[in-house]
């Protein structure tokens, strides 16, 4: 069937009729779906429910010499940081564990830097005249509203499928205003693209003009695979320590889409001067973070074998969601030329490029009928997507019954949205 640039107004029109009718009938289901949030399942919380109960004697507490119920070890267990190393590929000197979420360590470190300056740093950030910060977009943006918050002038970086275009980054480096870039290298939110060593290499050999420049490497889903084996991934920190700027990055990962969201534990990786210097400011605002939970999911996960086999039955989980909407979006919008969007084999989205213009009032249908999705705009800095295409489908959530209908929903108002736009009909 042609496209829908291909076909005549007065089919365009019947083709419309159509969708208004289904659209009319999909309002009057009262649905109430929500795939704005990458959030684990139900499912995937009780697999790992029993994680709750495998630390049940005290004495288990005593570990290395020391009590994990009491104050110390601000940079976490011995043993939490040995398991951070081993799924990251890095020393354990190079790990500070934090509690449930990265995103704290992530604007603690931004706020520090902005305070306090960084280990390479002239100067505290906030005593520059200007701050600027590269945001590869489409992106994840809680990153950009860290960076936003602290008043920094945002700039958008193109994605490709390798990862950001590194011609502009190496372009944008060059000005020393620059002092950092967010990444999420693997599994990048919300496209699903994994950087290629190329790309992974030109990052370590960065020469920005600002010391202190600090690539953000949030590697949220390091061990997150849901077709096909583990991949493994080059190691940014001893990249950048051979190209002699062993404090350009700090890498980021959290066992938040492994075991509970809410109750999980974090990671900060760098060289170990950047670890030393950040433990003693962070020392000023607490003791020591829950070494308890640290404690427990090192006696859960146990190592990084052992924790991607725990992936695979989360991949049992997420792999049909995933499959399911690919295959409504092939079988209802392919042929109609007005979408595209990546095959991801890990992580937690699904982009959809829709038809420029169309992404705001595709969303806006879709609400009507009790579905909602991550706000358009959401992966550009300050929430603009320059040319309103970019939507983000988070499948983690609903069990895939109400995914099925979710998606037909959404698949149902891309085209209307798009038809209003080859028609020329106003909504209002």
């Amino acid at each position: 069937m042609a496209t829908y640039a291909c076909r005549s107004r007065a089919e365009l029109l019947n083709e419309y009729a159509k969708l208004n009718a289904r659209f009319a009938d999909l309002k009057h289901q009262g649905l109430k779906l929500d795939m704005s949030r990458g959030k684990p399942s139900k499912l995937q919380l009780d697999l790992v429910s029993d994680m709750m109960t495998i630390l049940t004697d005290p004495a288990e507490c005593i570990i290395d010499g020391n009590d994990a119920r009491n104050y110390g070890d601000l940079a976490g267990l011995k043993c939490a940081r040995e398991y951070w190393a081993d799924v990251l590929g890095c020393k354990p000197e190079q790990t500070f564990v934090g509690g449930n979420a990265s995103l704290s360590l992530m604007y603690d470190l931004i706020a520090r830097a902005y305070t306090h300056g960084l280990v390479d740093s002239d100067r505290p950030w906030c005593k520059e005249e200007r701050v600027k910060f590269l945001c590869p977009s489409p992106g994840y943006d809680r990153h950009f509203r860290i960076t936003e918050h602290f008043g920094f002038e945002l700039v958008t970086v193109p994605m490709t499928p390798y990862g950001p275009d590194m011609d502009v980054v190496e372009e944008l480096v060059q000005d020393p205003l620059v002092k950092g870039i967010w990444c999420v290298p693997k599994y990048s939110n919300p496209q699903g693209y994994s950087y290629d060593s190329i790309t992974i290499n030109r990052f370590a050999n960065l020469k920005p003009a600002a010391p202190d420049f600090t690539i953000m490497w949030d590697n949220a889903y390091c061990v997150h695979e849901f077709v096909g084996e583990f991949q493994p991934f080059d190691d940014i920190i001893s990249l950048c320590e051979k190209a002699g700027r062993p404090n350009m990055v700090f890498e980021f990962a959290s066992t938040s889409k492994i075991t509970f969201p809410g109750a999980g534990m974090s990671v900060m990786a760098s060289s170990v001067e950047n670890i030393k210097y950040l433990t003693k400011l962070i020392s000023v605002q607490t003791i020591s973070y829950d070494k308890i939970n640290q404690l427990r999911h090192v006696k859960y996960l146990k190592d990084k074998a052992h924790t991607l086999e725990l992936m695979k039955r989360h991949a049992q989980i997420m792999a049909p969601k995933f499959e399911m909407c690919l295959k409504i979006l092939r079988a209802q919008v392919t042929a109609k030329g007005i979408a595209h969007w990546h095959h991801p084999t890990g992580g937690y989205f699904i982009c959809v490029a829709a038809m420029p213009g169309t992404a705001k009032r595709t969303l806006e249908l879709c609400r009507r009928c009790g579905v909602v999705l991550t706000e358009a705009g959401a992966t550009y800095p300050y929430g603009v997507d320059p040319h309103d295409s970019m939507i983000r489908i988070a499948p983690s959530l609903p069990p895939i019954e109400e995914l099925e209908k979710a998606m037909n929903v959404f698949c149902t108002c891309l085209k209307l949205a798009a038809l209003e736009k080859y028609l020329g009909i106003d909504p209002q």
